[in-house]
């Protein structure tokens, strides 16, 4: 006998089961304002790029974005909640447009330093591209574990798998985490944004071979922009 109430149990261990009927509450379900707000960003950033860093005209890849956006929020507003295989082509067709343009301008950016380009003879021109372009890998990438993780954003407010693609802490060591627990998008931004800088996983490990491979590509990306940017600059300014 060990002296516990056989009534109880661990609620941290607990297996989850599917909600109940209309059970998908604020606990479970995210709010679709941050992750709107990672797409309006990376979409001002696009604005912000020289044109030879672009992929298509000026106005091309936001209103692209923007309208995947806006069917995204029309079909699910407020708190993702509901599961549509039409709503998770869209979701999926989002996230390809921002990791291509941001490996399309990635790939730009390494020609004009190899090449010579108008924002490489300047240090200041150089360093805003590049940082733009860094910045919108972090998003990009950070939106794609976001929507890959866990079957995505909508599966996740129903049921978390016991062998996720991303580990987590609160996973690794349920007792330092509430009941219920779920990676919201801050936390796929923290993990894209410290890949990008630590060049290899942090807190958060990536146990599916697809996971270990975006964030291989993640790394090596963010390596090449912060490596060839940063010695051009000091190059120029030399």
């Amino acid at each position: 006998m060990t002296g516990q109430n056989p009534g109880r149990t661990d609620r941290s261990r607990e297996p989850e089961g599917p909600l109940v009927p209309g059970g998908v509450d604020a606990v479970h379900a995210e709010s679709r304002w941050p992750m709107a707000a990672a797409v309006i960003a990376s979409a001002v950033l696009t604005l912000l790029l020289p044109d030879d860093l672009r992929l298509g005209p000026r106005w091309a890849l936001p209103l692209a974005e923007g309208l995947l956006l806006v069917a995204l929020i029309a079909g699910d507003p407020g708190r993702i909640s509901r599961r549509s295989t039409v709503l998770r082509a869209v979701s999926i067709a989002l996230v390809v447009v921002l990791a291509g343009s941001a490996i399309w301008s990635t790939i730009q950016l390494i020609d004009d330093l190899i090449h010579g380009g108008t924002e490489t003879n300047s240090a200041s021109a150089l360093l805003l591209a590049g940082g733009s372009v860094w910045a919108s890998t972090v998003l990009a990438f950070s939106l794609l574990y976001f929507e890959l993780d866990s079957g995505g954003p909508a599966a996740r407010a129903q049921h978390m798998p016991h062998s996720p693609a991303l580990a987590f802490p609160q996973q690794l060591n349920p007792e330092v985490s509430p009941p219920n627990w779920r990676p919201r998008y801050i936390d796929y931004l923290y993990l894209g944004f410290t890949n990008s800088t630590a060049l290899s996983p942090t807190d958060v490990m990536p146990l599916a071979p697809w996971a270990k491979c975006v964030m291989t590509l993640q790394s090596i990306v963010s390596l090449i922009i912060l490596g060839l940017v940063v010695a051009r600059a000091v190059n120029v300014l030399a």
